[in-house]
């Protein structure tokens, strides 16, 4: 453990941002596994769930949660198959 001072405050701030950052994955995780989900079921819905992946998974990159290409990969490849099923 830590016994500076400074490094106790930094402890403290990895924590926070660690445990911020575990939720902002997990969201990004659930919400292309639901836009994954309507594409499988070729449900009306999909489109506007990709709009909303679209959303966190820019929002998460922006934070610097996610890498900005790792984002982009992701943005690409769903629309892609939301693109594939209403062709």
């Amino acid at each position: 453990m830590a016994n500076h001072k400074s490094a106790l405050k930094r402890a403290r701030q990895n924590e926070i941002r660690r445990l911020r950052n575990r939720n902002v994955k997990t969201r990004v995780k659930n919400i292309v596994k639901q836009v994954r989900t309507a594409a499988d079921e070729q449900s009306e819905t999909a489109a506007s769930d990709l709009n909303a992946a679209k959303s966190v998974i820019a929002k998460a990159a922006k934070k610097g949660v996610i890498h900005k290409r790792t984002a982009a990969r992701k943005i690409s490849r769903l629309s892609k198959l939301i693109n594939s099923i209403n062709a």
